[in-house]
C-alpha cells in the first residue's frame, strides 16, 4: 500500500497560492495560501493534513491495543492539534503537537485503559515517522 499526497503552487511565498490533493478521492485541490497556514484564514493545511492522519492512525493503533488485551471500544473520538508558528531562527516550526482522546471501553480497568493509550501514543505509525512527543489527554467515558 503506498499513499500519495499531491501540491501544486503557484507564486511567491506569502502571496501565493497552491492546492492540497490526494491520489484517491479523499480531498481534490483544497485550496491553502501562507495566510490559511500562519494566519488563520480560509483553506487548508499541510499541518491540517498531518494533525488529521496522526488523529485517524492513533484511534486505529488505540483500537489495535485494547483488543490485543481482550478488549474492545464502543467509540473513539480523537482530536490531534499541531501548533505552527516560528522557531528561535524565525523560519516557520512546528512548535508542538497534542492528543485529545475520550473512549468507551466497556469493563477496561483505567489502569489497561492508560497502558493502552500510552502505548498507541508512542507507537503510531504517524508519531513513529515524525518522532514527535505528542502531549496527550485521555479520558476513558463510563
Amino acid at each position: 500500500m503506498k499513499a500519495t499526497g499531491i501540491s501544486t503552487w503557484q507564486g511567491n511565498w506569502k502571496q501565493g497560492k497552491g492546492t492540497l490533493s490526494t491520489t484517491t478521492d479523499t480531498f481534490k485541490d483544497k485550496p491553502y495560501s501562507f495566510s490559511s497556514r500562519f494566519e488563520g484564514t480560509p483553506g487548508g493545511s499541510p499541518e491540517e493534513l498531518l494533525a488529521t492522519a496522526q488523529a485517524g492512525c492513533f484511534n486505529q493503533a488505540l483500537a489495535n491495543n485494547f483488543g490485543m488485551i481482550g478488549f474492545e471500544a464502543d467509540s473513539i473520538h480523537t482530536s490531534v492539534t499541531v501548533e505552527l508558528g516560528y522557531g528561535e531562527n524565525g523560519h516557520p516550526a512546528i512548535l508542538g503537537a497534542a492528543v485529545t482522546t475520550e473512549a468507551k471501553v466497556p469493563g477496561i480497568p483505567k489502569d489497561k485503559f492508560d497502558y493502552c493509550v500510552e502505548r498507541a501514543r508512542t507507537t503510531c505509525t504517524i508519531a513513529l515517522l515524525l518522532k514527535l512527543d505528542l502531549g496527550m489527554t485521555a479520558t476513558l467515558l463510563p
